[in-house]
C-alpha cells in the first residue's frame, strides 16, 4: 500500500508509542520508580587498555535470554499517557519482544518484535490494528534515511547487552569530567558508517549511555540505564532503569523510559512458541522499506563540535 506523508508521521507516533488506545482523558497513577540498588562491586583499575575495559564491558555475552513480566513503559516525551505495564524477552542476537498496555486494556496496546528475518511495531488505530515491518536486510540498506534510525534491537544493547568490538574501535577509552570512560566506535552498515559513543562505569565496567550517530554525524539515537544489578551467577550487571531517546526522520523526538522490576537470565519466561513470530491478525500492514524517504524530509542536524572536521563528536578528555 502506498503511504503519505500524514500516514508516515501518523507512523512515527504510532510505532515507538503505541498509546492511541488511550482515549477520554484515562489515567493512571506513576509507581515509584525501584529502590536504588547497591553499586556492583568494581572490576576495573585505574589506567586500564581497550581490551581490559572491553572485557568488562563484554561479560553480558553470557546472558543469552533475558526476560520479564514485571516491567513498564512511561512515555515521557507525553506527559499525559499512563504508565503501561509491559512484557518482555529477547534472544541473542535478534530475537525480541515487548508488548505493553493499560492493566486494565490488556493486549490492546503496542506490540513491538524482532526475529532474525523482520522486525516489526503492531499499533492499535481506530477499531483494528496496523502491522509496521521491515527486513532487516532491506531496512538496514536505507538506514541513513529511514523513519526511524533503529529497530528494536538497539533495546536489547540498551538493556546491557551491549557488546563492544576492540576491532572497531577509534577512540578511546578516555576518562570524561563525570569519571565514566568514552569509548568510541565504528558501527559499519549498507548505507554508512554510523558511530557509537558508550560511556562506562570506569568501576563497574558496564555501560550506562550509548550515543549513536549518523554517517553525516547527526545524533540519531541515545539511551541511558541506571540502577543496575549485580547477578553474581553471571559476573555482570543489568539495569532496572533505561531511557531511550530517538530522533524521527520528519518527527518530533521520542523519550520512553522501560523500568524492570526482575529478570529472568537465560530463560524466557513466556512458553508461547509462536514469541518470536510476526503477528498476522493486523487490519492492514505497511512495509517500512517501501516508504519513500523523500515522502518524509530530512530530519535537522543535531548541533556539536569536534576536534577534527570529519570526526564525530567526542567529550572526553585523553588522560
Amino acid at each position: 500500500m502506498k503511504l503519505d506523508f500524514a500516514a508516515a508521521r501518523c507512523w512515527v507516533v504510532l510505532c515507538m508509542l503505541g498509546v492511541l488506545f488511550v482515549s477520554g482523558g484515562a489515567t493512571c497513577s506513576r509507581r515509584q520508580e525501584i529502590m536504588p540498588l547497591p553499586p556492583p562491586p568494581p572490576v576495573l583499575n585505574e589506567n586500564l587498555g581497550l581490551a581490559e575495559v572491553a572485557a568488562a564491558v563484554n561479560r553480558t555475552s553470557v546472558i543469552r535470554e533475558l526476560s520479564s513480566n514485571t516491567a513498564t513503559v512511561d512515555v515521557l516525551s507525553m506527559p499525559s499517557v499512563p504508565e503501561l505495564s509491559a512484557t518482555l524477552a529477547l534472544r541473542r542476537d535478534r530475537e525480541f519482544r515487548l508488548r505493553a498496555s493499560l492493566p486494565i486494556v490488556m493486549g490492546s496496546g503496542l506490540d513491538m518484535g524482532s526475529n532474525p528475518e523482520v522486525f516489526w511495531f503492531e499499533v492499535p488505530e481506530g477499531i483494528g490494528k496496523t502491522l509496521y515491518f521491515a527486513r532487516h536486510d532491506e531496512y538496514q540498506r536505507q538506514l541513513d534515511r529511514a523513519i526511524l534510525p533503529v529497530d528494536p534491537t538497539w533495546i536489547m544493547d540498551s538493556l546491557g547487552l551491549v557488546q563492544i568490538d576492540p576491532a572497531q574501535v577509534l577512540q578511546g577509552p578516555v576518562r570524561r569530567p563525570d569519571g565514566k570512560l568514552e569509548i568510541r566506535s565504528a558501527m559499519p552498515t549498507p548505507a554508512g558508517v554510523f558511530q557509537r559513543v558508550c560511556y562506562i562505569d570506569a568501576q563497574a565496567g558496564h555501560v550506562t549511555d550509548q550515543i549513536l550517530y549518523s554517517p553525516n554525524r547527526v545524533e540519531v539515537a541515545r539511551s541511558s540505564a541506571r540502577n543496575h544489578e549485580f547477578f553474581p551467577e553471571q559476573q555482570c550487571s543489568l539495569p532496572h532503569i533505561v531511557e531511550l531517546q530517538l530522533s524521527p526522520v520528519g518527527g518530533p523526538p521520542l523519550h520512553m523510559k522501560i523500568e524492570v522490576g526482575t529478570y529472568a537470565i537465560n530463560q524466557i519466561l513466556s512458553g508461547d512458541p509462536n514469541l518470536f513470530v510476526m503477528p498476522q491478525g493486523a487490519s492492514q500492514s505497511v512495509d517500512l522499506s517501501r516508504v519513500s524517504p523523500a515522502a518524509i524530509g530530512a530530519g535537522t542536524p543535531a548541533t556539536y563540535q569536534a576536534s577534527a572536521r570529519d570526526a564525530m563528536p567526542y567529550r572526553g578528555f585523553v588522560r
